[in-house]
């Protein structure tokens, strides 16, 4: 696990597309595609931006999964992930193969094509940010470290709801749904790499958490410590309460910690 610690949101986003933009063009080079999952969120625009302007990446020879969606948001509403990564992402390259998360289906039939299409390859690497409450996609506190299935559905809690309505995504918390399809913890770790973007000092108190707090589902993005192959990109407004001694242990990176997750839990 590494962190990088960036002045600003904008150089914070040139650089964890620069390590993005690596990552896949090293997957097509070896296997002819890369298996990418994308994040979405106000945290993840400048990033994405910036990794669309990488016009040497084959993106047709991308395949494209989604970390999360509300269930029962269709794409035509103003807060649907697929609508943004339509419209900030696929739109913006030449990705074909992209996964969607159809909010509208029937929960049981989503989660079944969502699990089948996962798992016919590797995850090359995954695109995460880190909620005001720490979680990770929808995995909210306390998430379920130990379950297999690469796609779950969940209960989004109060704080993240009320997340989604201070970035603008609802109007008020009645209106922001209370499940949803997520990527479970399991298979996001399971990514050949991870990029994790993430901005602005209302993530602070999350990033302390996960970083130098326990290893726990009480602070879900803190697996990412488990990952050989994981950094997270912060400026100073998020990294503003972690301590020195955390910056200069994670700056070059260091040996993955532990977690104890029943093997038998973990699906191949």
């Amino acid at each position: 696990m590494k962190l990088r610690v960036f002045d600003n949101p904008d150089t914070l986003a040139s650089a964890a597309a620069e390590q993005a933009a690596a990552a896949i063009r090293e997957a097509i080079d070896a296997n002819g595609v890369a298996r990418v999952v994308a994040a979405t969120g106000a945290s993840q625009l400048a990033f994405l931006e910036a990794l669309t302007r990488h016009s040497e990446i084959a993106w047709a020879n991308v395949e494209l999964f989604q970390l999360d969606e509300y269930l029962g948001l269709s794409d035509a509403h103003p807060a649907s992930f697929t609508k943004y990564i339509e419209e900030r992402l696929v739109g913006k390259t030449e990705i074909v193969r992209y996964h969607a998360l159809d909010g509208t289906l029937d929960a049981a039939a989503l989660l079944r094509e969502a699990n089948r299409a996962i798992r016919t390859g590797p995850i090359d690497v995954a695109f995460a940010g880190i909620g005001e409450n720490g979680h990770l996609a929808f995995n909210d506190p306390p998430a379920d470290f130990s379950i297999g299935e690469s796609y779950i559905l969940v209960n989004l809690d109060e704080a993240c709801r009320r997340q989604q309505v201070r970035e603008g995504w609802f109007a008020n918390l009645a209106d922001v749904p209370t499940r949803a399809i997520s990527m479970s913890v399991q298979q996001i770790v399971r990514a050949k790499q991870i990029v994790a973007v993430v901005p602005e000092q209302r993530k602070a108190r999350a990033v302390r958490g996960c970083f130098e707090g326990p290893i726990s589902p009480m602070a879900p993005a803190s697996i990412l410590r488990t990952h050989a192959n994981a950094t997270a990109y912060l400026d100073r407004g998020s990294a503003s309460l972690l301590e020195p001694k955390t910056l200069a242990q994670f700056a070059n990176g260091t040996a993955p910690e532990q977690y104890p997750i029943p093997a038998s839990s973990v699906a191949t």
